[in-house]
C-alpha cells in the first residue's frame, strides 16, 4: 500500500471512535437514545469493536485480525439491520397496519438474507474462507437496503409527512451515502478499475461522512411531522391494509349463512301464519293485530 494512503487510511480510522463517541454523548444529552435504542446502541458498539480490530490490525497476526474483523462485521450488520428496522417504526408510527406491514416484511427480509448467506457458506470455493464470503454477501444485501430505505423516503416523503429535518431521515441518510459510495467502489473494484488500498480509503472517508451527517442531525432541534393533504392517502393506505387484515364481523361467511337461513324461516312461517289464520275478528284483533300481520307477510 502506498505509504500517503496509508497514512490518510490510518488516520480516518482512529478519528471515526472520537466522532462516534461525539455523536452518542449528543444523543444522550439530548435523550435521543429513548427515540433511538437500536442506533444508539450500534453508534456505542462501535468504539470496542474499532479498539478489538485496531489493536489486532497493529499488533497482532493475520490469522486473528482476518477473524476479529470479519466477526465483528458480522455483529455491525446485524444491529445496523435492526436500525434500518427502527427508522422504518419511527417513520410509520402513526400508521399502525402499515408499521405491521413493515415489520414482516424486514422479518423475511433478514431470513432471506440468512439463506443466501448460508448458500454462499456452502457453495464457496474451497481456496476461498467461507464465513468471509457469508458476511461479505449479506453486507451488500444490507447496503443495497440502506440505498433503498433513502430513495423510499426522498420518494414518500410528502405521503408520509416525514420532514429532511427529522432525526430518522437523517439516520437513514447517513446509512444511505455511506451504502451507495461502498457498492459503487465495490462494482469498480471488482472491475480492477481501483485498487484495494484505493478502495478501503474510500470506504472509510465515505463512514466519516455518514457519522459527520449523524453529528449534525444529532445536534439539530427535533422537527414535527407535516401537516398536507397528501397525508391523506396514507391515512387511506393505512386504513385499507387494516381492513384487509381485521374483517368486519358481518363480512364473515357464517353469520352470513345464518342470516339468509333466518330470512328463509320467516318468510316461511309467515306465509303459513297468513294462511292459516281464519278471517279477522275482534278476538282476532285482539291475538293478531293488523300491524303485526302486515310486518310478517313483508318479512
Amino acid at each position: 500500500m502506498n505509504s500517503k494512503i496509508q497514512s490518510a487510511y490510518n488516520a480516518l480510522w482512529m478519528i471515526q471512535p472520537v466522532l462516534q463517541l461525539g455523536v452518542a454523548g449528543i444523543m444522550f444529552r439530548r435523550k435521543l437514545h429513548r427515540t433511538f435504542p437500536v442506533f444508539f446502541s450500534y453508534i456505542v458498539l462501535q468504539v470496542p469493536i474499532f479498539c478489538l480490530v485496531f489493536s489486532t490490525y497493529r499488533w497482532g497476526n493475520y490469522e486473528q485480525y482476518f477473524y476479529s474483523y470479519w466477526i465483528c462485521a458480522a455483529i455491525s450488520l446485524i444491529v445496523g439491520f435492526k436500525v434500518i428496522h427502527e427508522i422504518f417504526l419511527d417513520v410509520f408510527r402513526p400508521y399502525h397496519a402499515l408499521k405491521d406491514l413493515g415489520s414482516v416484511l424486514f422479518k423475511w427480509s433478514a431470513l432471506v438474507m440468512l439463506l443466501i448467506a448460508c448458500v454462499v457458506m456452502a457453495a464457496s470455493p474451497p481456496a476461498a474462507d467461507p464465513v468471509a464470503q457469508a458476511v461479505l454477501t449479506v453486507q451488500r444485501c444490507v447496503r443495497v437496503i440502506q440505498c433503498g430505505l433513502v430513495l423510499f423516503l426522498l420518494l414518500f416523503a410528502r405521503y408520509l409527512g416525514v420532514s429532511w429535518k427529522q432525526h430518522s431521515f437523517g439516520i437513514a441518510l447517513g446509512f444511505g451515502v455511506f451504502a451507495g459510495v461502498e457498492l459503487s467502489a465495490v462494482a469498480l473494484g471488482l472491475n480492477d478499475h481501483l485498487a484495494q488500498s484505493t478502495l478501503n480509503l474510500v470506504n472509510t472517508a465515505a463512514y466519516e461522512c455518514a457519522i459527520v451527517v449523524w453529528f449534525i442531525y444529532a445536534c439539530k432541534k427535533t422537527s414535527a411531522r407535516e401537516t398536507t393533504a397528501t397525508l391523506l392517502t396514507s391515512q387511506r393506505w393505512d386504513r385499507s391494509l387494516a381492513d384487509l387484515r381485521q374483517p368486519a364481523a358481518s363480512d364473515s361467511l357464517i353469520p352470513m349463512f345464518e342470516g339468509m337461513v333466518d330470512r328463509a324461516f320467516s318468510r316461511t312461517g309467515g306465509n303459513h301464519v297468513l294462511e292459516m289464520k281464519p278471517a279477522p275478528s275482534a278476538l282476532s284483533e285482539d291475538v293478531y293485530p293488523a300491524s303485526q300481520i302486515h310486518l310478517a307477510s313483508r318479512s
